[in-house]
């Protein structure tokens, strides 16, 4: 894989832990920092306060470079960028939101900015903001996604043609193949979330965890399209929300049964059954609960033995 993600980020292998709610706080992204990859805090499920405090313990678990992925439509923007400028916070991954809104501030401010996008439209606008890379992510991802349902083979090379950036590929990757499935299709490194989502420094609940590590293929779905769509797995709430659908919910109605805290009562606390469990299609290659410098090791070898396959065929 070209090395122009590892030139930007000074990592030694081109994987970036994805920023994931309620799974990637301190400990998993200086794992996977100290790993050689570049782990990220996800801000997205962190008031202000919580979010520095993990910067700060991030800082003292690592001396390699990490970074802090932040969703631009959550609120108290202003104190989640003033804490990422205080506490020296060299690297942010902005996504579900406009770039040119921040990208200009992080950058006179000598951080390195890459953008999240689900599509090759709003990969050329955050070129124009001026971000540094782009993050390519294919419908496969869990969490939120873009309404366009595009997946992540039709979407990279579309990207790769449009923009010049270094561009990261994101969406279904949880292996050495599809890494190098993502550079043949023009991507410089990947970012990856379901794998490190079921680490053993990921702060997910053990029942999340384990669920994850037991999904079979089919078993997540992109759901609650009327507002933001996002990738779950199949359960109670799912269900709840699918019947409503069909039924023809009004998005408002659809906001009611979401409520407040659902995935945080799923992910973080471990309700199985009536919480959101956000997760890419991808968890059905997840086969056990690792540290994430085993995850990351075991991406780059069988990367690399792939690739030695592959030319020896030709």
């Amino acid at each position: 894989m070209t090395n122009r993600i590892q030139k930007l980020f000074n990592i030694e292998y081109p994987i970036i832990q994805a920023g994931m709610v309620w799974c990637s706080g301190w400990r998993l992204a200086s794992a996977v920092s100290n790993a050689g990859g570049l782990g990220l805090i996800g801000s997205g499920s962190m008031h202000p306060e919580t979010l520095e405090v993990h910067i700060q313990k991030c800082k003292a678990a690592t001396t390699k470079p990490f970074g802090v992925n932040v969703p631009l439509l959550y609120p108290e923007m202003d104190k989640i960028m003033k804490i990422i400028v205080d506490e020296g916070v060299k690297i942010v991954f902005t996504s579900a939101g406009n770039p040119a809104i921040w990208t200009n501030f992080l950058k006179e401010k000598g951080i390195t900015v890459t953008h999240v996008v689900s599509s090759t439209k709003f990969a050329l606008k955050s070129v124009d903001a001026g971000v540094d890379a782009v993050v390519a992510e294919g419908f496969e991802a869990g969490g939120h996604n873009g309404r366009e349902e595009t997946t992540t083979m039709c979407l990279l090379p579309k990207v790769r043609e449009a923009v010049t950036v270094p561009l990261i590929a994101a969406g279904g990757i949880a292996s050495g193949r599809a890494m190098l499935a993502a550079e043949a299709l023009g991507a410089d490194g990947v970012q990856i979330g379901t794998r490190f989502a079921a680490a053993l420094e990921s702060s997910g609940h053990e029942n999340f965890k384990n669920r994850i590590v037991n999904l079979g293929e089919g078993e997540t779905m992109l759901t609650m399209k009327q507002l933001v769509p996002v990738r779950m797995i199949k359960n109670r709430f799912y269900q709840q929300v699918a019947e409503a659908e069909q039924n023809g919910v009004s998005a408002e109605e659809l906001k009611n049964l979401l409520g407040r805290g659902r995935s945080k009562r799923g992910i973080f606390e471990g309700d199985m059954e009536d919480g959101e469990l956000e997760i890419g299609q991808a968890a059905s290659f997840v086969k056990g609960i690792l540290p994430a410098s085993a995850i990351l090791n075991e991406i780059w070898e069988e990367y690399l033995e792939s690739k030695k396959s592959l030319l020896k065929r030709q």
